[in-house]
Parts: structure tokens; C-alpha cells; sequence
């Protein structure tokens, strides 16, 4: 197996705690009890996102969970809170 990074999830308050580089075999090293060790490359996350066509900030399964995300079952949801204003875009002018 080859190394990759894992989120530590910790099963009593489903909150990512770590993120390591493992092969996933538990001859090499065995994580602490009470953690979910997920793939960070392939499990979905989600994040803040703009819906121009909404004209809002909502959440969709976009790049990789990280420390502080919270673990639903099938999604880590980021631990960001909700923007309040759109984004700006470099350059942009108004008339």
C-alpha cells in the first residue's frame, strides 16, 4: 500500500482532530481507539461554495476535509461558518 493522508475523526464528537500520512496497514502503525480514519483524497467534503444563480453562499462537495470538519456519515462538513458577503473579484470595476 502506498502512503496517504487520512483525517483522524474522532468518534465521539465526529469533529476531524488530525490529519496523518499512512498506508493504511495497521502492521505499520494502528491508530488510538475511538477514531475513524477516512481517506482524505476520496471522502466527499463540503464547503462554502457561490451560487451566482442563487446569489448565495451554499454548501457543496467541493475539495478535502480538514482539521475542525465535522463527519456526518457521509460527508465532512467544513467547520467555517457561512459567508455573509459575495466574493470580489480581482479587477472587477464598476460603472
Amino acid at each position: 500500500m502506498s502512503a496517504q493522508n487520512y483525517c483522524m475523526v474522532n468518534e465521539v464528537t465526529n469533529v476531524c482532530e488530525n490529519v496523518t500520512l499512512w498506508d493504511g496497514n495497521p502492521a505499520t502503525w494502528t491508530p488510538p481507539a475511538g477514531y475513524l480514519m477516512l481517506v482524505q483524497a476520496t471522502t466527499p467534503a463540503k464547503t462554502w461554495v457561490w451560487d451566482a444563480q442563487a446569489n448565495a453562499w451554499v454548501l457543496q462537495v467541493s475539495g478535502e476535509g480538514q482539521i475542525g470538519y465535522t463527519w456526518d456519515g457521509t460527508y465532512l462538513i467544513t467547520n467555517e461558518p457561512q459567508p455573509t458577503k459575495p466574493p470580489t473579484i480581482e479587477g472587477a470595476q464598476t460603472f
